[in-house]
């Protein structure tokens, strides 16, 4: 399992505006600056975000986004979850229309680590918030954009 870029770098995105909360309007300018990211690039990531219920948007010339909860209330799962989808290492694991029917799932020897596997990463990703992130080593500003 890979973290895609879209991933990390909604982390990225989100986190700079963590770090703007209650201060304003952060423009996508200063967020793509700041973080060495794409600015064509983070802006389909932030509608992304945006539909999520993640983050707010303005329009216009003083336009830009702001954090839609605290963030105290924005988990790393709840990014890594908009912008990549359900986090399954095998497809079977999957709920709904993107679940893979597999005729063995209920005899696999194997079903049962890769969710244990799952359910740890998500519990990790669950109890990490945005104002952790910020909380962290001051000397260390920016997130993973490579």
């Amino acid at each position: 399992m890979k973290l895609s870029t879209k991933g990390r770098y909604s982390v990225t995105a989100l986190y700079e505006l963590a770090q703007h909360y209650g201060k304003g309007i952060v423009p996508l300018k200063t967020i793509a600056v700041s973080q060495g990211l794409s600015e064509n690039y983070l802006e389909q990531l932030m509608g992304t975000m945006r539909k999520a219920g993640l983050v707010t948007s303005t329009r216009g010339a003083q336009g830009g986004y702001e954090l839609a909860r605290a963030p105290e209330d924005i988990t790393i799962c709840d990014i890594i979850t908009a912008a990549e989808g359900p986090i399954a290492l095998v497809d079977c694991l999957l709920e709904g229309e993107k679940a893979a029917h597999c005729a063995r799932a209920s005899e696999c020897v194997t079903r049962g680590i890769w969710e244990k596997v799952c359910d740890s990463i998500n519990d990790v990703l669950a109890s990490i918030t945005l104002a952790d992130l910020c909380k962290g080593d001051g000397r260390k500003r920016m997130g993973c954009a490579g």
